[in-house]
């Protein structure tokens, strides 16, 4: 395994290294809410002290975090870090079965979530699982943390009241730091199980290509440190990687996207308000932005780059990037929520002369292509099933060994399911695993949807496809067949899905057949839906 030689061991030593060598640097923003690195690791201390205090948490404890992105979370998150715990990051879009899946999973210590989302769960039958709201842990820990409890550890060591024994600086770097969830070809979310060394490979590892970048002439020098909009949520690791990995690391601040649904209105002003540098996203948004009427670039001078991922990125973005964004340089990859996000990544000369490729393996990754029997293919062009190999891969899957077992190989080897080809040393992305939907960033499996479908009593028989959408990438397709003398109603359709699903599984579009195709096993042949449904431009959203 390729690592980095000096690194730190664990992320509570990112969190103290950064309190200390950017300390007066923002790293988070809200709004007018500003907090500094020291300002963060003092913070983060003072909430540990209360969930070990009044809750008891202590190291190895899972507890699940469920909310918008606020100040708040992003510290809870922290102070569970540097507590020894597992972060268990609960989808904040899913419904009340939803998250009641998630806990019954993980049996977390304790509940922490805004109160949007607690109340979902209040409801809930069997719930019985001690609930804090971050406003309230974050009032107790500004009234009654210890009292030596209130800086970094270079001023509480100095002020002598800190008790240190509290925070875990002995962490293995394969210890457990977070459970995220990602679906599973059994329609059932798994939690994926990310170490301390994942996220500190994160963090290094980004910093490491951007110096490669500027040394190599790919991009130019930086003028300061980063400043970048976060509007990922914290339970992706799109959020949860720059939060703890990167910005620490670097000194980057990271501008909080106001919670509720992300607008690129609000996301264009905070890049001009805060003078955001660089941003990152799905290509969705970025499609979104660019064809905004509000686009200036006058007004976004401090823009430098556009960090793509969480979908494969549309060859022609970094063709529109170019004509309405002159001089910002676009950049992508491939990962998963099983690599924190490593695996590939692309940008500069190289994407402008490979349209479509995801780029070659990041530092510390290795990738190979393999055959239906798990050999190695090594010719070039040929296309086989990737597996990739790093210290970003995730220690398994959260009590469920089995589907561990049919993902990672002994040697450490990680199965993506997904297809691909190298060509010149260069990876291009066939497709992701056969039945997935990305819509907008999110990972979609249809047959958690088809399930809940064939639960109508006037269902007799479901196939959920991805049909092409200009902005969104994919959207969510049901084909259903009716039981004898029944009538579908799309709109009853989607409002049964809704009931248990989160709002972006729920298909934007219906459509009745008298039957499906099947091949000789029984098995329906989305293929053939596909080519049927997806070039019907007029295909109705009922």
């Amino acid at each position: 395994m390729t690592v980095f030689a000096n690194r730190p061991r664990n992320v509570v030593e990112v969190l103290r290294a950064a309190g200390r060598d950017h300390a007066d640097r923002p790293y988070l923003i809200l709004g007018d809410r500003t907090v500094t690195h020291a300002e963060a690791a003092a913070v983060a201390e003072r909430v540990a002290a209360v969930l070990h205090g009044r809750h008891g948490v202590r190291r190895g404890d899972r507890l699940a975090l469920v909310g918008a992105n606020s100040v708040e979370h992003a510290l809870t998150i922290w102070a569970v870090v540097l507590l020894g715990g597992i972060v268990v990051g609960l989808n904040g879009w899913w419904t009340g079965p939803e998250l009641r899946h998630g806990l019954v999973l993980t049996d977390p210590r304790l509940l922490v979530g805004d109160e949007r989302r607690l109340e979902r769960i209040a409801g809930m039958p069997d719930a019985g699982l001690p609930v804090v709201a971050f406003d309230e842990l974050a009032a107790s820990a500004a009234v009654d943390a210890p009292a030596g409890v209130v800086g970094s550890r270079s001023s509480s060591a100095r002020d002598g009241g800190a008790d240190e024994s509290l925070f875990a600086g002995d962490i293995g770097e394969d210890e457990a730091i977070a459970v995220l969830f990602t679906s599973g070809t059994t329609g059932r979310a798994k939690g994926a199980v990310m170490s301390h060394r994942a996220v500190v490979n994160f963090g290094l590892d980004a910093g490491l290509r951007g110096a490669v970048d500027v040394v190599s002439g790919a991009a130019p020098p930086p003028a300061g440190a980063a400043v970048s909009v976060l509007a990922s949520p914290l339970f992706h690791i799109s959020g949860l990687g720059p939060l703890l990995g990167a910005a620490p690391r670097s000194g980057m601040t990271l501008v909080l996207a106001p919670p509720g649904r992300w607008d690129p209105a609000a996301h264009l002003e905070l890049t001009r308000r805060y003078g955001v540098t660089q941003w990152t996203g799905v290509p969705t948004q970025f499609l979104r932005l660019l064809e905004h009427p509000d686009l200036d670039p006058a007004t976004l001078v401090t823009l430098r780059g556009i960090g793509c991922g969480g979908a494969p990125m549309p060859p022609e973005l970094p063709r529109v990037v170019a004509e309405r964004l002159p001089g910002v340089r676009v950049g992508g990859g491939y990962g998963m929520t099983e690599t924190f996000g490593m695996g590939t990544a692309i940008g500069g000369p190289r994407l402008v002369a490979h349209p479509g490729a995801v780029g070659v393996p990041t530092p510390t990754s290795e990738l190979m292509l393999r055959d239906a029997d798990g050999a190695e293919i090594t010719a070039d062009g040929a296309v086989g099933e990737i597996w990739l190999r790093g210290p970003s891969v995730f220690l398994g899957y959260w009590n469920d060994e089995g589907a561990t077992a049919a993902v990672l190989d002994a040697d450490g080897w990680y199965r993506s399911g997904d297809y691909g080809r190298i060509v010149d040393g260069v990876v291009y992305l066939e497709s992701r695993l056969r039945d997935m939907i990305i819509r907008g960033g999110e990972n979609i499996y249809p047959i958690e949807i088809e399930n809940r479908l064939i639960e109508h009593p006037d269902i007799a028989e479901a196939a959920v496809i991805g049909v092409p959408h200009e902005k969104l990438g994919q959207e969510v397709l049901a084909v259903l067949v009716p039981r004898d003398g029944t009538t579908l109603d799309p709109a009853d359709v989607r409002d049964w899905v809704a009931a248990t699903l989160a709002a972006f599984k729920v298909p934007s579009r219906v459509r009745v057949v008298d039957a499906l195709p099947h091949n000789a096993s029984g098995k329906v042949i989305k293929h053939d839906l596909e080519v049927r449904f997806a070039t019907d431009a007029d295909l109705p959203h009922h």
